[in-house]
């Protein structure tokens, strides 16, 4: 068993058909999981929809309608990369209530991974790039509207900038958001986030590692988040699709380990999302979001003091 809980439902699946965005990977990292003893099916929680009044803290009610009854215009459904259906809608409202009960997990547990979300591209008044809707703001907000927390952190290490989360979260002091992302890629208007590492195209693991071991350290100096959201894109991948950087498997699962330890260091709960990966062979962006999960597990562990399994 692990010592946190998995978010997931199969309805998770955006139903897209043949398309670069891959939406049966999270039905494949959970079998995964399952498959090599990582993880126990009492592991793992299967979330409610996020509510409409949720979805608002967040998002603009024009635009929210528009999803809601199927009327965005053929100009705003082109800008989210994938096609408009009621199931998409039904798995993007799941979504932001996984992230939500990551959220209050990790609060309670110290740890915890919604197997979907991280749709950081979708901004207050409309999506873009295969966001609909941003889950984890979604989620921060309703967190603070309970009273949970205060200040929360964002670290987003997909290989594309979170425009949207900075968008949403711009001028907000209680909300510090991270995002390391290849500078020239999607989106091509970024605007600032707390803290942006624009990184030149195809670094590798050890500047990679090193960049962010700096400003991980700069962020936590001056920013004490109640709890931190790790937006864990697959993508920085070097056989990537989408992507333009050229860290190794390996080199992704130290950068998981990293972040994990710079949380558990500050006393950050931390709740994590997938996020992006669109590896040539689908295999591999699995086996990268099943080495993030592992490499929680395992720093959940250490602050236990417990040993970490061997997995088959």
């Amino acid at each position: 068993m692990l010592p946190f809980k998995l978010i997931y439902t199969d309805n998770y699946d955006l139903n897209l058909g043949a398309h670069v965005f891959p939406s049966q990977k999270f039905r494949m990292v959970r079998d995964r999981l399952l498959a090599e003893g990582i993880a126990a099916p009492e592991d793992v929680l299967a979330p409610e929809p996020a509510s409409d009044e949720d979805v608002l803290r967040v998002h603009s009610q024009d635009y929210v309608r528009k999803l809601r009854t199927g009327s965005l215009s053929p100009e705003e459904i082109l800008r989210l990369e994938v096609p408009y259906s009621r199931k998409l809608i039904e798995a993007c409202w799941l979504a932001a209530g996984g992230s939500i009960l990551a959220g209050r997990r990790a609060l309670q547990d110290g740890w915890a991974a919604n197997l979907g979300g991280g749709f950081h591209h979708a901004c207050s008044d409309h999506g873009e790039g295969f966001c609909v809707i941003h889950d984890v703001a979604i989620a921060i907000r309703r967190l603070q509207f309970d009273g949970a927390i205060e200040r929360a952190m964002v670290v987003d290490t997909d290989v594309h900038q979170g425009n949207g989360t900075a968008d949403i979260f711009g001028g907000d002091g209680n909300v510090f958001t991270l995002s390391i992302h290849q500078e020239h890629n999607y989106p091509f208007l970024k605007p600032p986030s707390t803290l942006d590492i624009d990184l030149p195209d195809g670094i590798g693991d050890e500047d990679y590692l090193a960049i962010l071991e700096k400003n991980l350290h700069q962020a936590f100096h001056g920013f004490a988040p109640q709890l931190l959201f790790y937006v864990a894109g697959a993508d920085p991948y070097r056989e990537d699709q989408l992507g333009g950087l050229a860290l190794t498997i390996e080199g992704l699962a130290r950068r998981d380990a990293l972040v994990f330890d710079y949380a558990r260091r500050n006393g950050a709960p931390v709740a994590m999302t997938l996020a992006g990966g669109y590896a040539r062979r689908i295999e591999d962006t699995v086996r990268i979001h099943v080495g993030t999960i592992v490499a929680m597990r395992d720093a959940a562990l250490q602050r236990t003091g417990r040993p970490a399994p061997q997995t088959r």
